[in-house]
């Protein structure tokens, strides 16, 4: 794995004194800090870049190549996709000296919203199953997550890109499909990105259009608990004994993560739903944690099962369903201050959890950043996960799921330690209020300071839309040194 971040960094308790939030709150429940891409970024280029330091960080030979897919939601061409960047990596492969990825690689693009990068990391799987065997395949989920200022989510924006490669025999994940799980629904209008929100909007720097979703956030919040609980059954379905055990058990667990506190929520519910199931079946001790919970909540078991039952129901009109979890949130709360929870939830997430609360949401690069801080936070301080089983936990509004556990593969560190994480993060700019405001608004910067550029960059964007030719909205790059 290799990760790319853009060099701008907007400090949250900074941003809380600008924007008079709460910073001990916003911390706590949001994270420390996030990213943006800066005036000459775009998708392209940090996907790009990530795939690069892929490339040089493992000595992988591109001819090898066969498999090359972006998950992304911030595409800003519906026609070309991942042969962009297959484009751009030619280019600074060919300016370094080396040879270009094969010529019959593969270039799929996956959508769907923040779970694109998780399929195309399952359909990269899949080639190497099939048609793919003995070559390797690329996964890099990139994406740039804005919304607007005095938003709910403003403070979750963020920008990256995670460069996966995959191969027969891995040296750092072994990815377990056969086991896994998936869910999918229709919600309507948990979060959507609808072209109709271009209209009317001025081109700014490099042809740039502000993509600010259109969400509803309490809601999106039950439909991420319910899927994931969707897909844990989907995955359970395929193991035999306890659930509650099988999760006490794992070394770590890497969720989609949107900010902080949501994956833990999530995570928390579905130990809870575990218990819930086990106890159905037989299982003294777990009714006997689950209704120990119950009490101290002042809630009925089969309340919270009703309402783990149920779920999410899809928006109907135009006005959202009543709040899905009422009963299992008051369970929530008792939860957590129990022993049980930091063993279960602050242990299962801790690891990779420190580095994530720079970064902010970065869509379909946030699980997969997760796992590559993680996996390298594992290596450098000796976390034991071998004889563990992984989770992986992927989301995507709209809405869907996937559960994927995975082992670390036999001398995992060494793979791990090439990551370089810690190496992505630094350098970062700081942005003050004014310079945050320019770069959100406008995509320009006046007067920050501008670190030298390198990796691939985006020179200009045709205009011309002449009956002989045309490249209107079509950006051009050149690359500037190693990223």
């Amino acid at each position: 794995m290799a990760v790319y971040l853009p060099p701008y960094r907007v400090d949250l308790g900074h941003w809380c004194g600008w924007t008079g939030n709460d910073t001990a709150k916003t911390h706590a429940v949001v994270g420390h800090a996030f990213r943006m891409p800066g005036p000459d970024q775009n998708v392209y280029t940090l996907a790009a870049n990530a795939v690069l330091r892929l490339i040089a960080q493992y000595d992988v030979d591109p001819r090898r190549i066969g498999y090359l897919a972006l998950g992304t939601e911030s595409s800003i061409d519906n026609a070309a996709g991942a042969v962009i960047v297959r484009g751009l990596v030619d280019a600074a492969l060919a300016a370094e000296g080396n040879p270009a990825l094969a010529r019959d690689c593969e270039v799929p693009e996956f959508k769907h919203a923040c779970l694109g990068g998780v399929y195309a990391l399952k359909g990269g799987l899949r080639y190497l199953a099939c048609d793919g065997r003995d070559r390797q395949a690329i996964v890099v989920a990139a994406d740039i997550a804005e919304y607007a200022r005095g938003s709910s989510g403003e403070p979750t924006q963020g920008a990256g890109a995670v460069a996966m490669l995959l191969e027969s025999s891995p040296r750092l994940l072994e990815l377990d499909l056969a086991s896994s799980g998936s869910a999918s629904e229709y919600r309507g209008l948990d979060f959507r990105k609808p072209f109709l929100r271009f209209a009317g909007q001025t081109p700014g720097h490099h042809g740039r259009l502000t993509d600010l979703p259109v969400f509803n956030g309490k809601y999106s919040t039950d439909c991420y608990t319910d899927a994931t609980l969707r897909a844990l059954d989907a995955m359970f379905a395929r193991h035999a004994g306890s659930r509650s055990a099988w999760i006490r058990d794992l070394g770590a667990v890497f969720m989609h993560r949107p900010y902080h506190r949501m994956p833990r929520n999530a995570w928390a519910m579905a130990y809870l739903a575990a218990l819930a199931h086990d106890a159905v079946h037989g299982d003294a001790a777990s009714a006997a944690e689950l209704a120990g919970y119950c009490g101290a909540a002042g809630v009925d078991r089969r309340s919270v099962e009703n309402e783990w039952q149920s779920g999410v129901q899809a928006c109907g009109g135009d006005s959202l369903p009543d709040d899905a979890y009422p009963a299992s949130t008051a369970l929530l709360k008792a939860f957590r201050k129990s022993a049980q929870y930091r063993h279960v939830v602050d242990g299962k997430l801790q690891v990779g959890s420190g580095s994530m609360m720079e970064l902010g949401n970065l869509y379909t690069a946030a699980l997969p950043a997760w796992l590559a801080a993680g996996l390298e936070e594992a290596a450098a301080h000796d976390i034991e996960f071998d004889g563990h089983e992984l989770l992986m936990l992927g989301y995507g509004s709209g809405d869907a799921a996937e559960a994927i556990p995975s082992r670390v593969a036999s001398g995992w560190r060494d793979a791990a330690r090439a990551i370089r994480f810690q190496e992505a993060l630094a350098g970062a700019v700081a942005l003050d209020q004014d310079e945050y405001a320019a770069l959100h608004d406008t995509g320009m910067l006046d007067g920050a300071a501008t670190p030298t550029l390198s990796g691939v960059v985006v020179d200009h964007v045709g205009t011309r839309n002449e009956h002989a030719f045309q490249d209107f909205g079509i950006a051009y790059y050149r690359y500037c040194g190693r990223p």
